[in-house]
């Protein structure tokens, strides 16, 4: 590999990120010029322009944004190269920024404890939000997603498998009855999730999708628990949500032989991360605790 190969490399993936030579400049310490002298000798160096410039801002060009996202691949694996080195025999410390999704935070904060338990000198900083998690961009450490993955340069563990649940509260069955195929549930009222092209998303049972008319419709999934519990219909959720009031009767599943498998859970992290202390440890706390919930 020659020697410069990385030349320009950092001070552009910094201007990227920061869309600032300015902030790029007292990010790495060193002046505006000399950011912009080795930006211009890296786009001498590629032959295209990796930059838009303005008096207001800066801007990737098309060549730039393909270059920036294996630049960030290439830094990233290098960063967690050199923490490996550095931490291979150290104990998690500092702070773990940790993203989930809405619909799993029941699931992350006994994981947080078991991690606090077991190294005192972390700290975390989690950032509860349905969006994927740029991890170069938003200094992400570790990422809890449920779904399927794209393919990507990122790290995954799978944390759990689910199941759907169909289920409504005590009184509520009491009242309307016990639907006992997926026709009957045209004469419930239904609580359902908005899926991401805005629209009600069917009931999901072994048999396939099962489009019903909704009495609630919400984009929040927690809510959901929230309107069963409270007699408002039928609805559906992951069983880590419901499994502890399904338990306690508070809330009662039907349709079970027709309960379907949902998307598995997974933790992620970028590349280059997976041997950092922190990232170690998390996967292994987000592992240890996640399979065994119920």
């Amino acid at each position: 590999m020659e020697l410069d190969t990385f030349r320009g490399v950092v001070p552009f993936v910094a201007v990227a990120e920061e869309r600032s030579f300015r902030r790029a400049a007292a990010r790495l310490e060193v002046s505006p010029a000399a950011v912009s002298k080795a930006i211009a000798a890296l786009e001498a160096e590629v032959g295209q322009p990796l930059l838009t410039r303005t008096t207001r801002s800066v801007g990737l060009t098309r060549q730039g944004a393909l270059f920036l996202e294996r630049c960030q691949q290439a830094v990233a694996s290098v960063r967690g190269a050199r923490e490996a080195l550095a931490t291979e025999h150290a104990e998690p410390s500092g702070e773990l920024t940790v993203s989930v999704p809405f619909i799993a935070v029941q699931l992350l904060t006994p994981a947080l404890a078991l991690l606090s338990s077991r190294y005192p000198s972390l700290t975390f900083d989690v950032r509860v939000s349905d969006q994927l998690s740029r991890f170069a961009e938003e200094s992400v450490d570790v990422a809890v997603r449920i779904g399927a993955l794209a393919q990507s340069s990122l790290i995954a563990k799978r944390l759990r498998r689910t199941r759907l649940v169909t289920f409504a509260s005590p009184a509520y069955l009491a009242r309307e009855g016990t639907p006992s195929t997926p026709a009957q549930l045209a004469d419930h009222h239904c609580l359902v999730v908005r899926a991401p092209n805005n629209k009600p998303r069917p009931f999901l049972f072994s048999t396939g999708p099962h489009v019903v008319q909704p009495l609630l419709v919400v984009d929040h999934g927690p809510s959901l628990v929230d309107g069963a519990l409270a007699g408002l219909g039928v609805t559906q959720a992951f069983d880590y949500m419901v499994d502890g009031l399904l338990r306690d009767g508070r809330l009662v599943e039907v349709l079970p032989a027709l309960a379907a498998n949902g998307p598995d859970i997974h933790a992620v992290c970028a590349a280059g991360r997976r041997a950092s202390a922190n990232v170690r440890a998390a996967f292994d706390a987000l592992a240890e605790h996640f399979s065994r919930a119920r």
